[in-house]
């Protein structure tokens, strides 16, 4: 399940209003929900969203990644029963999920470049031909960056610091 506008969905205390402030030609504005671009917006939201989840992530059968929720359980009528809670828990604070980026009773899906199943985890295939696709690093800086992509992925290469380490 996605969030429609996370971050929009979180209001900005009034205290942190004058921190986001925008003064154009008509005017001095200030935002009364959490703007995209602000540094601290993910870490803010996450902890919301923890919050309002709380329960249900310390039950088992959910994950919340920012604006992102998963909901796994081991049989079709528990995860109806699992939706319903969690759209339950956001009605009351009018939290919106976007239908169209919303999806149900799959065996697999994928999270942060990984297939995920009920059976594994693995890297999502299109990162891997991402990979093959990019041009070999020329600068310390291109490698430090491919490096830091593939640290990402370390535990599905075998004596990924040994081969690493020279680089």
């Amino acid at each position: 399940m996605d969030c429609i506008k996370g971050f929009h969905q979180n209001g900005v205390k009034p205290n942190s209003m004058k921190l986001l402030r925008v003064i154009c030609h008509m005017g001095i504005y200030e935002y009364t929900r959490m703007p995209f671009g602000i540094k601290t917006a993910p870490v803010h939201f996450q902890r919301m969203m923890d919050t309002i989840f709380q329960e249900e992530i310390l039950e088992g059968w959910l994950v919340v990644y920012i604006y992102d929720i998963i909901i796994y359980s081991e049989t079709w009528e528990d995860h109806v029963q699992y939706i319903d809670r969690v759209l339950n828990e956001c009605k009351p604070i009018n939290l919106r999920m976007s239908l169209k980026k919303c999806n149900f009773g799959k065996q697999e899906l994928l999270a942060l470049g990984h297939k995920v199943s009920g059976l594994s985890m693995e890297i999502d295939q299109n990162k891997v031909a991402e990979v093959l696709q990019k041009p070999v690093p020329k600068s310390i800086k291109e490698m430090q960056s491919f490096l830091g992509f593939a640290r990402y992925y370390r535990n599905y290469i075998k004596n990924f610091s040994h081969m690493t380490s020279s680089l």
